[in-house]
């Protein structure tokens, strides 16, 4: 397998908007074999405690991983929530084309469970001391530097010492009113379509999918405003929502997501970035960020 590495650093050159870009790679392998070739040392366990199963009355069933390190109290409080069964019978009841597939109960209708925090800081970004950043090692739109930290997709600010999840596709947030409301983590969405960059640093993102996108995505599009159904007819039910670290040992599905840090990561970048073989005539030479999302696997259920 061969083991190009995304550059970080500019190389001689640049575009016409004067940005620079690393030299195209030529003997880049494919992101699949990459993948499927990746030992198993490049691969990271999620927790248990962070994986969040949500099982659709239709029988779907979604998995979530949680970011505890860029939104601690918002996972929190999504914690509670799932154990005290706050989803159990509620429903997905916006479906935007193009943007997000949101779920949820209504606050008005029940209160909220003892040891949620009704008012959470607004966790729109973190400090970058801490992450181990790996930059992408090409432009991004909408931050200083687009990379990965412990294998999140993340824009960051060296400047400003800022670092904060991405809006990509999968990723979770938190559904929220006007400011200086944040959400308590009771309503979720989940991106299901182009990246909408412009909401990072705006919503608190908690997670994302590691498998199930197609109970989300594959959904009739809400008639009304902003995606939401017309009738509640048209909901979607959810039968329950449980943390994995609560299901018996013999239930509890695992996952893993390639280590950011890897030499196979790293690999699989390059490949994003620089597709040969029979079917690329024109290799890009570039990839966004959210092109090149962080590869996970189901270990067992």
């Amino acid at each position: 397998m061969s083991c190009g590495q995304a550059d970080t650093a500019p190389r001689d050159g640049a575009d016409a908007a004067g940005m620079w870009r690393p030299a195209p790679v030529t003997d880049a392998t494919e992101p699949s074999e990459v993948v499927a070739d990746a030992p198993d040392a490049a691969w990271r366990d999620v927790a248990a405690d962070n994986l969040l199963i949500m099982e659709l009355a239709d029988g779907g069933r979604v998995a979530i991983e949680l970011a505890p390190d860029f939104a601690p109290v918002h996972v929190a409080n999504i914690r509670a929530l799932a154990r005290s069964g706050w989803w159990n019978g509620a429903a997905i009841y916006r479906v935007q084309d193009n943007y997000v597939v949101q779920w949820g109960a209504n606050e008005s209708d029940q209160p909220l469970p003892e040891g949620v925090v009704k008012a959470p800081p607004a966790e729109y970004h973190r400090p970058l001391q801490g992450l181990a950043a790996r930059p992408l090692g090409y432009p991004d739109s909408y931050a200083p530097l687009a990379g990965y930290a412990g294998g999140w997709p993340i824009g960051y600010d060296p400047e400003a010492g800022q670092a904060w999840l991405a809006h990509c596709y999968g990723m979770v947030g938190v559904g929220r009113g006007l400011s200086p409301d944040t959400g308590t983590g009771g309503e979720l969405y989940a991106v299901i379509g182009h990246a909408p960059r412009h909401l990072d640093r705006n919503i608190a993102t908690v997670g994302r999918v590691l498998t199930g996108m197609e109970h989300l995505a594959a959904r009739a599009r809400g008639t009304e405003a902003l995606g939401f159904y017309k009738d509640e007819a048209q909901h979607i039910p959810i039968a329950r929502v449980t943390l994995a670290a609560d299901l018996p040992e013999g239930r509890r599905p695992a996952y893993q997501v390639m280590r950011t840090d890897s030499e196979a990561f790293a690999a699989y970048v390059t490949g994003r970035a620089n597709r040969g073989g029979d079917f690329f005539d024109v290799p890009a030479g570039g990839v966004d960020l959210c092109n090149a999302l962080v590869p996970t696997r189901e270990t067992k259920d």
